[in-house]
């Protein structure tokens, strides 16, 4: 199935996890601290990681980042740790991680959300790899947006929302519809996380423009149209 780099420093959780990765037949590595880990991702090429975030020697947040900054985005990365306030997840997804599992959990669900990002990244992109709406255009091919002259920084969450809104560009989005688009999961529906980030692009795509692309329909949620 798929090669996967799971650091997890509690020894039980980590031997239960990779038993059964194992048994759907995944191709796992474990490490039991953040630094070893991310030696590991140095040596091997991996098709998904899961990441504890709070370890020794170096936190998940740390290696998530880290490993970014020098592999990209092509594999996922899902945060597994205690910590489940609005404000940790937002921390986990800003520094690249893909999903967020609170523990305790199922391992029915840590495999579930494994093979929604598994199809993810192994779907081919059909058609033009430039998505528009207005000026503003994505490369979907390079994670790149750009509006008139001006080249615009996306974390990897930041990208896929506005990917998925410009997918579907004049159609107004339900806060629950962009949870389970874009997070592959319902949070709690008392989560403000749509609303974060979508601040975070309006920061981003609409604050130095004289027209705004992202409107709020009340009632509902958001829209993007030129």
């Amino acid at each position: 199935m798929a090669k996967i780099l799971l650091v997890e420093d509690e020894i039980n959780i980590a031997s239960f996890i990779e038993r059964g990765l194992q048994e759907f037949g995944h191709d796992v590595r474990v490490a039991y601290d953040g630094l070893t880990g991310w030696e590991l991702a140095e040596k091997e090429e991996f098709q998904l990681l899961i990441l504890d975030i709070i370890m020794p020697r170096m936190n998940g947040l740390q290696l998530c980042r880290q490993y970014r900054q020098n592999y990209g985005y092509q594999s996922p990365v899902i945060m597994l740790t205690a910590l489940g306030t609005t404000e940790d997840i937002v921390n986990g997804l800003d520094a690249g991680a893909d999903d967020y599992i609170v523990k305790p959990f199922s391992f029915q669900e840590l495999e579930a959300r494994i093979k929604a990002l598994l199809r993810r990244t192994g779907t081919e992109i059909s058609g033009s790899s430039i998505l528009t709406c207005g000026e503003l255009t994505l490369d979907i091919s390079s994670h790149r947006a750009v509006r008139g002259d001006t080249v615009i920084d996306l974390t990897v969450k930041e990208y896929r929302l506005l990917e998925y809104l410009i997918r579907n560009r004049g159609t107004a989005l339900s806060r629950s519809t962009l949870l389970k688009e874009v997070w592959d999961k319902n949070f709690d529906t008392n989560t403000n996380v749509v609303d974060v980030y979508v601040n975070y692009l309006r920061s981003k795509i609409d604050k130095d423009f004289n027209h705004k692309l992202i409107r709020t329909v009340v009632g509902v949620g958001y829209m993007i149209e030129a």
